[in-house]
């Protein structure tokens, strides 16, 4: 899920700004922006990281400003020398007139101000793995907030599947009284009535009844959101088992809706299966 934290620190003449920007994802997945001063230590950079964030998207940039007279960059003079006498050369071959000073192109070519080097000092590494844990530690904050808001939600969205399963309730034994007299009409008019073998045609409807009974998938419906909602409280990392719930709580209510065998009961499940999905889109934010 998203998240943003950022700190500073002061090490003789410079500041260092670190910087963390974090996107949902299934996966680690580090970017990182580091001075050449702390190239060195990419890899312990990288591992405190992850784990302090887990998975995600994770953005890290560092930046230094110096605040002191030090120049941070160094001049390259034997280059700066190669590149004007190769500069002067051509124009001699090419017969072309020296109009201006050739030093101001010469300072645009590639890798004559190279950025200075010094060492990591134990000290500065110290401050600087402190301050990326710190900083880990805001956008963990950040994602904490986040979290209980979504939380919040896929609690209500939960609690919605409930609702409109109970409001399947009403429209059942209706549908069984349509069922019952739409089969004995359309049998009368196929069979004249004193010809049908009562016991046998009772037998057939309560055989077809039970196969479009959604009993059982109502109470393994209310099970799954029963356990979805203990999932979600327990505190730890449940984002995967919460998507295996939603995907057989996603099958109950498809078959609900395919045995229901009633409109009004295949609109609520039409609902259903709206929330299930966007509490599916949520459960990708979390870990």
């Amino acid at each position: 899920m998203t998240g943003y934290g950022k700190s500073e620190f002061n090490y003789g003449k410079k500041r260092v700004v670190v910087e963390i920007r974090t996107l949902n994802g299934k996966q680690l997945d580090i970017t990182t922006r580091i001075p050449n001063g702390y190239r060195e230590k990419e890899l312990e950079i990288r591992s405190l990281l992850g784990n302090a964030l887990n998975r995600g998207k994770v953005d890290l940039t560092i930046n230094i400003e110096d605040t002191g007279s030090a120049a941070s960059f160094t001049l390259n003079r034997p280059l700066v020398e190669r590149y004007y006498s190769e500069l002067r050369s051509m124009a001699g071959q090419l017969g072309l007139e020296q109009t201006g000073d050739l030093l101001p192109v010469v300072m645009r070519m590639p890798e004559v101000l190279v950025p200075s080097r010094d060492e990591v000092t134990e000290e500065e590494w110290e401050l600087l793995k402190n301050t990326i844990q710190e900083v880990a530690g805001k956008v963990d904050i950040f994602r904490t907030e986040e979290g209980n808001i979504l939380l919040d939600d896929l609690l209500k969205r939960n609690q919605k599947l409930l609702d409109f399963l109970e409001k399947v309730r009403p429209y059942e034994k209706k549908r069984i009284d349509i069922l019952k007299s739409k089969i004995k009409k359309d049998l009368i008019e196929i069979i004249s009535p004193e010809n049908i073998d009562h016991n046998r045609f009772e037998q057939e409807l309560i055989y077809y009844i039970e196969k479009l009974d959604i009993t059982e998938e109502k109470v393994r419906l209310r099970k799954h959101c029963d356990f979805f909602r203990k999932t979600i409280s327990e505190g730890e990392a449940q984002g995967k088992k919460l998507i295996f719930i939603t995907q057989e709580m996603g099958r109950e209510i498809n078959t609900l809706g395919s045995k229901s065998n009633d409109a009004s009961i295949q609109k609520l499940v039409v609902m259903m299966k709206d929330e299930l999905e966007k509490m599916k889109e949520q459960l990708f934010n979390i870990l």
